[in-house]
Parts: C-alpha cells; sequence; structure tokens
C-alpha cells in the first residue's frame, strides 16, 4: 500500500468506481476483471464518495400525465425542480445533492446517499405524500427512499435499467447519464394509495436518472 503513488491511488479509484456502476448493467465483466488483477485485494476496498449530484428527469408524457390527473411533484430542500420544455413535450427535472457513501469493486456493492426529496400533492382531494433520502443500493440495483420523514419507513421506490447508461470518468469524477429508473411495485401501491388515485403502476419508467459522483 505504502508503494503506490497518488496517482497509481487515484487510478485504482477510478477504476473501481467505473466498473462498480457499470457492473450493474451486466456490461463491465471485462472491467471488473481487469480492476481485480490490478488491484489485487484492494479491489475489496471502499471507495468513499465526496459529493456529487443526482438529477432525475421525467420521462415523455408523464409530467402531463401527472398534471392532468391533479398530481403535482414538489421537490423538497435541499432538493432542487426545474421544467425542460422538449419536442416530446414539457419536463420536470429533480436534483439532489449527494451527502456521501461508499462503493466497492468486489463484492459489488455500496450506497449512494443524498439529500432532499419529492412532495407529491394531489389539488383534487388535499393528500399529500412525501419521500426524501434517497439513497441507491449498488448491489441490489435499487433506489430507495423513506416516506413522510419517517427513518423506519424506507421502501424501494425505483429498480435501475442500466441498459442504455452511459459513462464517463475524469480524475476524481465519475458521471452516469441515461439511467432509467422503473416504479417498483411497493412505490405504486403507495404512491396510489397515499394520494388516493389509480394512476400509478408497478414497473412503469417515470424517468431517467444522471448521477455525477466525486470521491
Amino acid at each position: 500500500m505504502a508503494g503506490l503513488k497518488g496517482e497509481d491511488m487515484r487510478g485504482i479509484r477510478q477504476l473501481a468506481v467505473v466498473a462498480a456502476i457499470a457492473g450493474l448493467a451486466g456490461c463491465a465483466t471485462t472491467a471488473a476483471s481487469a480492476a481485480s488483477e490490478t488491484t489485487g485485494a484492494r479491489a475489496a476496498a471502499a471507495v468513499h464518495l465526496r459529493g456529487g449530484a443526482t438529477a432525475v428527469t421525467t420521462a415523455p408524457g408523464i409530467a402531463p400525465a401527472l398534471l392532468k390527473n391533479g398530481i403535482v411533484p414538489l421537490a423538497t430542500s435541499p432538493g432542487t425542480e426545474s421544467v425542460l420544455f422538449r419536442k416530446s413535450g414539457p419536463a420536470a427535472r429533480f436534483t439532489f445533492p449527494v451527502t456521501g457513501g461508499s462503493v466497492t469493486l468486489s463484492p459489488l456493492g455500496g450506497k449512494i446517499n443524498h439529500a432532499g426529496g419529492i412532495l407529491f400533492a394531489n389539488l383534487r382531494n388535499g393528500k399529500t405524500v412525501g419521500v426524501s433520502r434517497f439513497t441507491i443500493n449498488l448491489a441490489r440495483a435499487d433506489l430507495t427512499g423513506i416516506v413522510n420523514g419517517n427513518p423506519k419507513a424506507r421502501v424501494p421506490l425505483f429498480r435501475l435499467d442500466l441498459s442504455h447508461a452511459k459513462l464517463t470518468a475524469g480524475k476524481h469524477i465519475v458521471t452516469a447519464k441515461g439511467i432509467g429508473l422503473r416504479l417498483t411495485s411497493a412505490a405504486a401501491k403507495a404512491l396510489n394509495s397515499a394520494l388516493g388515485t389509480r394512476l400509478f403502476s408497478a414497473g412503469l419508467k417515470l424517468g431517467t436518472a444522471r448521477t455525477l459522483l466525486r470521491f
């Protein structure tokens, strides 16, 4: 360990993070193997995250469908929201800061923690539900969140689809974009029940995510 130079360590960490994320899509077998050969026992060491952000953009038609049914999603601090006007129609974008976490290459795992959340409000009946403190679990390929601020009520919200994800990496940054977010059965039931609607369904592609990680 003492014989490694700073540049070597940065390269090992970069490779570990990239392979960990790409491995979820089943496309990093070669990268993982190369990392294992290069780093040996060090591949099992956790790479600690220092910050970053995850941006979620609603899929075409989702934002208009929500509004048509009286459902308004609002970002909760320190998360932010914006509206995008595209050829496919308006879309909502939510951005949440990465507060920490760590990932490992062998075995593949780790978590990416976020601050902020989304408050869903049904304007037709006045019902609301909030989800926040999102965590991406690399081992399970899902995104969880707590409901209405209750730390004991953490539920899986989305399954991650990385079949179209694209990765780029720098010395201290890894970016993954094009990550599909599909609503879980538990999340669909919880949202429908809390908001008094039948709008949400299991497997619904709610949008895509772009994650930037600093380490």
